[in-house]
């Protein structure tokens, strides 16, 4: 792209893109983990493509499906996992045909490939990941928001006090099991990330905790 050649003075980025693959290979060789599947992101996916996920149902026996983001694809990527266990046959299988490729989004792809490099990175409650996060080559460093505008980003509290936010997103405990759960930790004044996001597993159980309870 012709941006890349010369890119504007007064542009710059604070970049704190992670890749999934990694951190999908640390959950499946964590040895108390009950994982049965994944089902893998569909919007990454229209970027990468498939292929990253091969080596999960290949190395390690596990049900691997990129599914989109609406209710039918999210039970239709369970369905395809089920069937999967079921036959006893794990494989890699795409049920968001409308918008995911093996090969994925090659011209991006080229174009992430000139501008950043794989870097180990820190993710909340879990720790640093090896290659699992992008930062500027150094051909772009010039545009790195830490470097170009001296921005130094403070080191908060990864996990506060009781909070086992870190356990839910590896799916080792439910939300109810953690002590702050819609008590110190609610959607008005949450604790911990699962509860900040609205896609987070916290807050949703606490917009559906009524219904799960009957």
């Amino acid at each position: 792209m012709e941006i890349l050649k010369k890119p504007p003075e007064n542009l710059s980025f604070l970049v704190s893109h992670r890749l999934i693959p990694p951190a999908m290979k640390m959950l499946v060789e964590m040895k108390d983990l009950n994982l049965n599947g994944f089902i893998a992101p569909g919007h990454v996916s229209t970027i990468i493509g498939l292929k990253p996920y091969e080596i999960f149902p290949r190395l390690y026996s596990m049900p691997t499906v990129v599914a989109g983001f609406e209710p039918l694809d999210v039970l239709f990527g369970v369905y395809m996992i089920l069937k999967q266990l079921r036959e006893g046959k794990p494989r890699l299988e795409n049920e968001y045909t409308r918008a995911v490729r093996w090969e994925g989004n090659t011209k991006a792809q080229e174009l992430m490939q000139k501008v950043f490099d794989v870097v180990d990175g820190n993710w909340r409650g879990l720790g640093t990941i090896p290659s699992s996060k992008f930062m500027l080559t150094e051909e772009y460093a010039a545009y790195d928001t830490h470097l170009k505008h001296d921005v130094k980003v403070e080191h908060g509290v990864d996990l506060q006090p009781g909070c086992r936010c870190h356990l839910v997103i590896i799916g080792k405990i439910k939300p109810t099991e953690c002590p702050l759960f819609m008590k110190a930790c609610t959607p008005q004044k949450p604790v911990g990330a699962c509860m900040v996001s609205i896609e987070g597993t916290c807050r949703i159980w606490a917009k559906t905790i009524n219904r799960l309870n009957k």
